[in-house]
């Protein structure tokens, strides 16, 4: 069943997070003291095909050091909220083991060990039925999810499912996906300790937005199994705020913010009000079409070509050979984000041959001016879909590691030419560094519990009635548009045929337009046996309810007869 998707409005300029508590130990204190005094705490990304770490670090000066409380002489009062500025914290992504700042989020399997990040990434083409990619698509779903059955018809590693949960199958072993992202964020939790000097576990993870409670409760469960102690799980978009300090320097005033997410799977782009430090989500979309491996599948395309061109053997057909087009392909498109060109080279790429391509920027552009168009138009679609026009927006985020890409950035510029463009922090780094500054504002917190005042549980999606009109066509009417703060009661009337002795009435959950599949139903109400009339219309009165968790009461009830059905939909993952 499609879950009712919520969304949180947050007190962002009283230290609020961006959503709701996350999975996690009891908090102990206001944070870690680190060497020389400091405070710390870790913000962790954990996407599709990437992961990311940043702490923050606060330094607490002698004269501002919270005092012990009476009774408890190892507990230090935290530190006023107001007494928070720039000076007294910073958040930095964090470097691995190999220099990078941003790791690949596969592990690879062996009979003696299992590796994380780019080795196994690098490994995959010689051991790419034991080595997981993508783990996040398949957190916390079940076998009937549709992206569930999308993502194993894709795994090269053989997946089972056993007792009501998927798993992967690796050299005879059954292995929870929880337990790949668990030494995914081990990875993460290794290099922030690394680079911090101390064992600091505190942790505010990111979740994608759409996201549902199975998967958040996954994603949660494997960063707590992997030692961190979860002080909160926030949306990405509100991390992606956060990083930039919107709402949080200047907290009165209104605006209008676009998120644009370009991950390595997915865009997803959202439209935040934000109003005296509170975050409201007015639309959001997520197309699962298209992300970077897009563009490195084109770029690599490309390069099968130019091999056939040069060398007269045509290697797509040869999953060994594109799979190493593909890494060379990924680092050049990389390249090419700083660089007017990058050279493509492969040792042995087939039968023995050596390849070596150089590619122009202008090139690539070229190559992928189709997914450039795709990107853009998603944007405007949003914009309709919210009735704003580019006016409307006063800044626009940039985060995912494509959205390095320069063309991309153009084009977005373009279509908001007097908009500020905020991408001067790495794309790839912008979600982990908000996350990691929420957790620097918990660590001025006595508590992470949210108080009752600071969140307001809204329908993210607008809720649709499925009816029929006088002349028996479809008719939809939107009871509940997205946004709508819970708990919420709506009550309709529906006028069917008087000539009809039942009413199918249906429920769907929409992004702001009339749906045109099954997929988005969610629930159907059947009222059967009415009294057939040769005049006049049968008037059906429903009555809606949906609570503070999102689960949703329906009461249907013909008005001449008095008969009525009643269901209640509670929240799926």
């Amino acid at each position: 069943m499609t879950p009712l998707a919520l969304l949180f409005l947050i007190g962002c300029s009283a230290g609020a997070g961006a959503a709701r508590r996350g999975i996690g130990r009891e908090r102990r204190g206001a944070g870690h003291a680190g060497a020389g005094g400091a405070m710390a705490a870790i913000g962790v990304h954990l996407g599709a095909t990437c992961a990311c770490a940043a702490v923050y670090k606060y330094k607490v000066s002698p004269g501002r050091r919270g005092c012990p409380r009476p009774g408890n002489p190892l507990r230090l009062t935290a530190l006023p909220l107001s007494r928070l500025s720039p000076q007294d914290g910073r958040a930095d992504v964090v470097a691995n083991d190999a220099g990078d700042r941003v790791t690949p989020a596969v592990v690879a399997f062996s009979e003696s060990e299992e590796v994380v990040g780019l080795a196994a990434k690098q490994s995959r083409i010689r051991n790419i039925s034991n080595t997981v990619v993508k783990v996040k698509q398949i957190l916390g779903r079940s076998s009937d999810d549709p992206q569930a059955k999308k993502y194993i018809a894709e795994s090269k590693c053989s997946m089972i499912e056993k007792n009501g949960k998927l798993q992967y199958e690796i050299d005879n072993k059954l292995i929870n996906p929880e337990d790949v992202a668990k030494l995914i964020f081990s990875k993460m939790k290794e290099t922030a300790q690394s680079a911090l000097g101390s064992d600091v576990n505190d942790v505010v993870v990111t979740v994608p937005f759409d996201f549902g409670e199975n998967q958040k409760n996954a994603l949660g469960e494997a960063a707590a199994a992997a030692g961190f102690n979860v002080m909160r799980l926030i949306h990405e978009p509100s991390a992606a705020l956060l990083a930039y300090g919107i709402g949080q320097d200047s907290p009165t005033g209104k605006s209008n913010v676009l998120v644009y997410k370009l991950g390595g799977t997915s865009l997803s782009i959202t439209v935040i009000e934000v109003n005296s430090g509170i975050y409201r989500v007015l639309a959001t979309n997520t197309d699962d079409s298209i992300g970077g491996v897009c563009f490195t599948e084109a770029l690599a395309q490309h390069l099968a070509s130019e091999f056939q061109r040069s060398c007269k053997h045509d290697i797509r057909g040869n999953p060994r050979a594109m799979m190493k087009l593909m890494n060379s392909a990924d680092i050049a498109k990389h390249s090419l984000s700083t660089l007017g060109s990058a050279n493509c080279f492969v040792d042995s790429l087939y039968d023995g041959l050596d390849f070596d391509c150089n590619v122009s920027r202008a090139r690539f552009e070229l190559i992928c001016s189709s997914l450039f168009s795709k990107c853009v138009e998603a944007i405007k679609k949003l914009l309709q879909q919210v009735g704003f026009t580019a006016d409307d927006i006063n800044k626009v985020v940039l985060c995912g590691g494509s959205a390095r890409i320069p063309k991309l950035q153009q084009l977005i510029k373009d279509i908001f030419p007097t908009v500020e463009l905020l991408n001067s922090i790495p794309p790839d780094e912008v979600i982990p560094i908000g996350a990691a500054i929420e957790a620097g504002i918990l660590l001025g917190k006595e508590s992470t519990l949210l108080e009752d005042d600071t969140l307001i549980e809204c329908s993210a999606k607008d809720i649709l009635l499925k009816g029929v009109d006088e002349s028996g066509a479809d008719k939809f009417t939107v009871l509940f548009p997205s946004g709508t703060p819970l708990p919420a009661r709506r009550q309709h009337t529906l006028h069917a045929p008087g000539n009809i002795s039942s009413v199918c009435l249906e429920l769907y959950e929409s992004l702001g337009k009339s749906p045109m599949n099954e997929e988005e139903k969610f629930a159907q109400i059947v009222l059967q046996d009415l009294d057939k009339k040769e005049d006049g219309l049968h008037d059906i009165l429903t009555v809606l309810t949906m609570k503070r968790d999102g689960s949703l009461h329906v009461t249907c009830t013909d008005q001449d007869t008095g008969k009525c059905e009643i269901i209640t939909v509670e929240v799926a993952s």
